[in-house]
């Protein structure tokens, strides 16, 4: 059984990403890429699926955990009645290799460890082909299946045992023993061992760097700077591309169907995170992530889709892997995503509020950059009023969702504002009459006068927490009474135990059995919605409440359950820490009441 989700931290190359638990357990890893199918999978099911585990064999041994300074190197000390070991985890950065490397040093007394290595390529169904050789005068442990060859190095290596790879070791107080997994195409020879001390140095002087140039100053930092960290490394450093998590099928609902594949990079998700880092001071990030979406974009507007894989590609075709019995036996497992191929019309509006910033943080714009921008807002001119499936990619029918509309509003305002601003060229007529009558129809349609609140759509008394964005985009003023009502009329239906919830899934809207928990994301947008309203010392108060929901390396995952205390769905999840960017910036903004 995998351990709870709040237990796992990440490591990362920004080239993919690793959990590994507070036992030792490394029980997630898709190589060479985030998107890639992964070589450890026990996450998704048990030990025999594939891990690497490196950690104490007292099962009553005590753990705690830290990032090394502002980096994602992370230090595991583990004490048992005999003494006391750490464990140093890292994927080394700057380079084209995918490295994880696992460092044992012996404080004092004597650890018995458990040491086993079981490599499942497929996510956890191919068995490789396992031997023994030398390499570079060394030792070696090496698997090969297909296109994926793996090779454990380390002073003292496991013996085969029953289809895995296993030992116990005394680990000496004084003593210090380095493995390291390094994965390589099949067909290519065997890299050099790296050379440690130096890449473990480097990797966390690389990251103190770059969280050095956070210029957010404000309330709660040092949850802002560990925020952006994560959302670095879930930027892949060659392509720019910004996946949602490295993980795929961890539950919204425990023995639901709601599991989904996030290693992908939406649109919406990544322009917010782009937003995220422009507002706490990485304007470099803008210029890689612009070039990654006019690659993914590339060609007719008509195709224009809500997501792509790391470098691009549009194929994310979604079926479900049936020998997984999935975390904690929720399955299905899936892998792909069907709603690659959904319409969600809010998607440009997003993409357009982060060129926005990005042009007026000084990016200069292409030919090529605003010309596509030009391209897909005329698209939208020409189908802006289709329904759509909302930003929560609703598997039920098409409806014209009042969040969706004010995207919309949001796409054409700023191109208008690239014209009138910037001076870049454009029909700013056509766009200024379509920006108002986008706005007119929300606000006849979208709105319930009776109870004083925007609706989730135009066909419902439903509210959607998205609606608290109306005020954050630009829409309507904080404390304008429609957006007060909004509020109201959220935290009466979407409040469970303090924290908020997306929608109501009783009301059948997204076409899918179970329910869900609250949606981390949500509150933090409570959070700046309370600020904008003049609300402060409420908006401070749940953003105190919500940080201390992380767990103890920093992370958050996407959905949180209240009454079990433990976190829910993809981990670690983007939205949420973006989310958490946005509720302090906003925050740091506004004047105390």
């Amino acid at each position: 059984m995998p351990l709870p989700i709040e237990d796992y931290a990440v490591l990362g190359d920004t080239g993919t990403a690793a959990l590994v638990g507070k036992d030792g357990s490394v029980d997630w890893l898709c190589l060479p890429r985030f998107d890639s199918p992964a070589c450890f999978a026990a996450l998704l099911g048990g030990p025999e699926h594939g891990r690497w585990l490196l950690g104490p064999a007292d099962p009553d041994a005590r753990c705690e955990r830290r990032y090394v300074g502002q980096s994602a190197v992370l230090e595991s000390t583990y004490t048992t009645d005999t003494g006391v070991v750490t464990v140093l985890d890292l994927m080394p950065v700057l380079d084209e290799r995918a490295d994880l490397v696992r460092r044992v040093v012996g404080v004092e007394g004597t650890v018995r460890m458990r040491h086993e290595w079981v490599v499942r390529p497929g996510y956890g169904k191919i068995r490789p082909w396992v031997r023994r050789e030398d390499m570079h005068g060394m030792q070696v442990i090496t698997a090969v299946a297909g296109p994926d060859r793996l090779v454990l190095r380390g002073p003292r290596l496991p013996r085969a045992a029953d289809g895995r790879h296993a030992d116990e070791l005394d680990v000496r107080g004084g003593e210090e023993l380095t493995f390291s997994t390094t994965w390589v195409s099949s067909h290519h020879e065997l890299p050099e061992p790296l050379e440690f001390e130096h890449r473990i140095r480097q990797t966390i002087e690389v990251s103190e760097e770059w969280a050095g140039r956070c210029s957010y100053d404000g309330p709660y930092r040092d949850h802002v700077v560990r925020s952006l960290l994560t959302l670095r490394l879930l930027t892949h450093g060659g392509t720019g591309g910004i996946v949602a998590a490295p993980t795929t099928s961890l539950p919204e609902d425990f023995g639901g169907e709601r599991n989904w594949d996030y290693r992908f990079c939406w649109l919406r998700d990544a322009s917010l995170t782009l937003e995220a880092l422009l507002e706490s001071g990485y304007a470099d990030e803008a210029r890689l992530w612009r070039d990654w979406l006019l690659r993914a974009v590339a060609g007719d507007p008509q195709d224009l889709q809500i997501m792509y894989a790391v470098d691009g590609a549009r194929d994310l075709h979604e079926r479900t892997l049936d020998h997984l019995p999935g975390y904690g036996g929720s399955g299905p497992v899936r892998v792909g995503n069907g709603a690659a191929q959904q319409r969600q019309t809010d998607v440009l509006g997003e993409v357009m509020i982060a060129l926005d910033m990005a042009r007026d943080g000084g990016l200069d714009e292409t030919a090529d950059s605003w010309s596509l921008q030009r391209t897909l807002v005329e698209e939208l001119a020409e189908h802006w009023d289709a329904p759509d499936h909302g930003l929560w990619e609703i598997r039920g029918p098409q409806r014209h969702f009042t969040h969706s509309r004010v995207m919309v509003w949001v796409a054409f305002d700023r191109a208008v504002a690239a014209v009138e601003k910037h001076g870049l060229d454009g029909p700013v007529e056509k766009w200024r009459d379509l920006r108002d009558r986008v706005r007119a129809e929300v606000l006849e349609k979208g709105f319930d006068q009776e109870r004083g609140t925007f609706t989730q759509h135009f066909d419902t008394s439903e509210v959607d927490a998205s609606l608290l964005v109306l005020s954050d985009v630009g829409f309507l003023d904080g404390d304008d009474p429609r957006m007060l009502g909004t509020i109201q009329a959220v935290e009466e239906d979407l409040l469970h135990e303090g924290l908020l919830r997306r929608y109501r899934t009783e009301s059948g809207v997204d076409g899918l059995s179970g329910h869900e928990h609250p949606f981390l994301a949500c509150s933090f947008w409570l959070v700046q919605a309370y600020a904008l309203a003049g609300r402060v010392d409420d908006a401070h108060a749940l953003m105190r409440r919500l940080l201390t929901l992380p767990n103890d390396v920093g992370l958050l995952a996407e959905e949180y359950d209240p009454v079990a205390g433990r976190f829910v769905g993809n981990f670690p999840q983007a939205f949420s820490h973006l989310a958490l960017v946005g509720a302090a910036n906003q925050l740091a903004k506004t004047p105390a009441g």
